[in-house]
C-alpha cells in the first residue's frame, strides 16, 4: 500500500511540474506573440516615417530649386535695370483731376511711366518677399496634400 501511495504522490507531483511548465510555455508563447505583433508595428511605422520625411525632403528641394531660380531671374532684372539694359514700366494715367484749361490738347511728357530709381529696390525686394511667400505657400500645400494624409491615426484599444 505504502508503494501504491508513494507512486500515486510522485505521479501527482510528476504532472503538477508538467501542468506548471505548460503554463508557462503558453505564457512564454504569448508574450513572445505580443512582442513580435510589436515590433512588427514599430518596423512599418519607422518605414512609413522614412517615405514621409523622404516626401518631405523632395518636396522642400523642389521648392527650394525653384525660389533660388525665381531669386536669380529678380538679381538678373536688379542687374540689367542698374546697368540700363532694361527698364522698369509702370502702368500709369493722368488723373482727371487735372486742369485742362491751359488750352494745350496733348500731354507734356508723353515718355512711358517707370520706376524713379529710390523705389526701385524696394521693388525687387518685393519681388524677393512675394517669391518667398509663394514658395513657403506651395511647399505647406505640398506637405499637407502629399504627407498628412499618410499619418495614421492612433486607435485607441476597447
Amino acid at each position: 500500500m505504502r508503494e501504491g501511495t508513494f507512486i500515486l504522490v510522485v505521479c501527482l507531483v510528476a504532472w503538477f511540474g508538467f501542468d506548471l511548465l505548460q503554463g508557462q510555455r503558453d505564457t512564454a508563447r504569448s508574450e513572445r506573440d505580443a512582442a513580435l505583433f510589436e515590433a512588427s508595428g514599430l518596423r512599418e511605422a519607422a518605414r512609413i516615417s522614412g517615405e514621409m520625411l523622404a516626401e518631405r525632403d523632395a518636396i522642400d528641394l523642389q521648392r527650394t530649386q525653384e525660389l533660388n531660380h525665381e531669386r536669380a531671374e529678380n538679381d538678373a532684372l536688379r542687374l540689367d535695370v542698374a546697368a540700363g539694359r532694361k527698364r522698369l514700366r509702370v502702368t500709369a494715367t493722368c488723373s482727371a483731376s487735372m486742369s485742362t484749361s491751359a488750352g494745350a490738347s496733348g500731354v507734356a511728357d508723353a515718355a512711358a511711366a517707370e520706376l524713379t530709381a529710390d523705389a526701385r529696390p524696394d521693388y525687387f525686394t518685393l519681388v524677393d518677399q512675394l517669391a518667398l511667400s509663394k514658395k513657403m505657400i506651395l511647399g505647406l500645400q505640398d506637405h499637407a496634400l502629399r504627407v498628412c494624409p499618410r499619418q495614421t491615426q492612433p486607435t485607441l484599444n476597447p
